[in-house]
């Protein structure tokens, strides 16, 4: 049985909006994980997605607080807050990688919890700093 993944903030919106930059497969594998193998969405992507909504880089329906009652659920997704563990891993990360405080934690958050990423950042994936997760 594979693992859950963590996912990158982008991934996490475009799942819930039903995003065609999502594959299919992707989407469904998301979807047909059991109540017991959420995703795992770092906590700062919850910052992230109202800073992306304010500045209008992404539109959705309704208010924020309506959407994230659904797309940060626990039925949805398990939010994983910063820990002492995820900020020592982000710590270990090389300088030249990322300086996005999102994606370091984000990264290191999949880490620090030996779970995939699912990511379509091309610089993450190139940085081949988690594993990376296939729907």
């Amino acid at each position: 049985m594979k693992p859950a993944p963590v996912l990158d903030t982008h991934v996490w919106i475009w799942w819930m909006l039903g995003d065609a930059r999502l594959k299919a497969g992707e989407r469904e594998a998301l979807d047909d994980l059991p109540p017991d193998r959420r995703p795992v969405l770092c906590d700062i992507s919850l910052w992230e997605f109202g800073t992306l909504v304010d500045l209008g880089r992404v539109e959705i329906d309704g208010p924020v607080e309506a959407w994230l009652q659904v797309a940060a659920s626990p039925a949805t997704v398990r939010i994983q807050p910063i820990t002492p563990a995820i900020v020592a891993e982000m710590n270990r990360l090389p300088a030249g990688f990322q300086r996005d405080p999102a994606d370091r934690l984000i990264v290191a958050t999949a880490r620090a919890l030996k779970l995939p990423l699912a990511s379509h950042d091309r610089k993450i994936r190139q940085s081949r700093l988690a594993p990376l997760w296939t729907a």
